[in-house]
C-alpha cells in the first residue's frame, strides 16, 4: 500500500525563483545571439575593407611601378617631367578658380546682406520713432491729467461749508476719477516703453542666402574667369596639355624628344610669367560676363547653371575693345573643374 501511495504521490510545484530564473537565461541567450551576429556582421565589413584597402595599396605601387620604368627610361624620363608641369598649371588654374569664386561669393552675400540690414535697420528705427512719438504724447497725457487732478483737489479743499455740501460728493468722485485715469495713463506709459525697448533690442536678420539672379551673375563672372584663363594658356595649346594631363595618367602622353620637351617647359615657364605680371582685369571680366549672360540659356527658371552648350563662346577682348569669338565648351568639358565651384 506504502509503495502505490509513493507511485501517485504529486510531483512538487516548480517554485516562481527557477521560473524567473529560466526566463533570464533564455533572455541572455537571446541578446548574446545579438551581440555575436554584430560582431560578424563588423567581421564582414572589416574584412571588406581590408579587401579594399590591399586593392587600393596594389593600384597605388603599380602606379609607383610604372612611373619608376619611365623615369629609368631615358626616352621617356624628360616626357614625365613635363606631364607633372603640365599638371601643375592645371593645378595652379583650378586653385585660382576656386580662390576666385570663393571671393566672388561671399563678396555679392556681403553686400546682399548689407542692403538687408540697412532695410532692417530703417525701419527698426522708423518704429523707434513711432513709439517714441506715442510716450512723449503719453506723457503730456500724464502731465495734463495730473495738472488737472491738482486743480480739482484745489477746488475741493477750498469749497465752503454750502458748497461742500452740495458738490463735494461729486468734486471728490471726479479727483477719484482724475486719479484711475492717471494710473491708467501711467501703466500705458510703462507698456510703450517696454514696446520701445523691445525694438530697441532686436536681433538683425540671418542671412537668407542669394536668390537665382545673383547666382546667376556670379556664375557668368566666374565663367568669364576661366575664359580668361584658357586664352592666357591658349598659346601653343598649353591649355589643351594641361587639362589632358588632368584626365590621363603618366606615359599617357608622349611630348616628344628631350629638346621638344625643354622647348615646351621654356615656352610654359615663360607664358606663366607673362600671366601673373599681367595688370587688373576686373572690368574686362564684367563685360565678358555680359556678353555671356547675352547667350546663356537655362533648363529651368530656377537653374543657377546655364546649358553647357549656350556658353560656348569664347570672347577675346583686345585692348581696343574689340571682341574676337571662337569656340571652346569651357563648362561641357569643364576646363580647370569649373563645373564644381559654380553656385547652384
Amino acid at each position: 500500500m506504502a509503495s502505490i501511495t509513493t507511485i501517485f504521490k504529486n510531483e512538487p510545484e516548480q517554485q516562481p525563483q527557477d521560473t524567473d530564473k529560466l526566463v533570464d537565461l533564455f533572455r541572455n541567450r537571446a541578446e548574446l545571439k545579438k551581440e555575436f551576429a554584430a560582431l560578424r556582421n563588423e567581421k564582414y565589413q572589416l574584412q571588406d575593407r581590408i579587401k579594399a584597402h590591399q586593392g587600393a595599396t596594389e593600384r597605388v605601387q603599380q602606379k609607383l611601378n610604372h612611373l619608376e620604368s619611365l623615369l629609368l627610361d631615358p626616352e621617356w624620363v624628360h616626357n614625365v617631367v613635363v606631364f607633372y608641369q603640365m599638371r601643375r598649371l592645371a593645378a595652379h588654374c583650378e586653385s585660382k578658380i576656386v580662390r576666385f569664386a570663393e571671393q566672388l561669393k561671399q563678396q555679392r552675400e556681403l553686400r546682399v546682406h548689407s542692403k538687408v540690414l540697412v532695410s532692417w535697420n530703417e525701419k527698426r528705427k522708423k518704429s523707434s520713432r513711432k513709439a517714441q512719438k506715442k510716450i512723449g504724447e503719453q506723457r503730456l497725457r500724464v502731465q495734463m491729467l495730473e495738472d488737472q487732478l491738482q486743480s480739482e483737489r484745489h477746488k475741493l479743499l477750498t469749497m465752503g461749508s454750502i458748497t461742500k455740501m452740495l458738490r463735494g460728493r461729486s468734486q471728490a468722485s471726479q479727483v477719484v476719477s482724475l486719479e484711475a485715469s492717471i494710473v491708467a495713463a501711467q501703466a500705458r506709459e510703462q507698456e510703450l516703453l517696454q514696446d520701445l525697448a523691445r525694438v530697441e533690442t532686436l536681433d538683425p536678420p540671418a542671412h537668407q542666402g542669394l536668390d537665382i539672379a545673383a547666382k546667376r551673375s556670379i556664375n557668368f563672372m566666374i565663367l568669364a574667369f576661366v575664359q580668361q584663363l584658357y586664352l592666357d594658356y591658349a598659346e601653343d595649346n598649353l591649355v589643351g596639355l594641361a587639362k589632358e594631363s588632368s584626365e590621363k595618367s603618366v606615359g599617357a602622353v608622349n611630348y616628344g624628344t628631350k629638346y621638344e620637351c625643354d622647348e615646351l617647359l621654356q615656352r610654359l615657364t615663360r607664358r606663366r610669367e607673362e600671366v601673373e605680371q599681367a595688370g587688373d582685369f576686373a572690368e574686362l571680366l564684367k563685360t565678358r560676363a555680359k556678353m555671356i549672360a547675352k547667350t546663356a540659356l537655362f533648363r529651368n527658371d530656377d537653374d543657377a547653371v546655364p546649358v553647357p552648350g549656350t556658353v560656348a563662346t569664347i570672347f577675346d577682348i583686345d585692348p581696343n575693345g574689340v571682341v574676337h569669338q571662337s569656340e571652346a565648351s569651357i563648362l561641357g568639358e569643364n576646363y580647370f573643374g569649373v563645373a564644381k565651384v559654380l553656385s547652384r
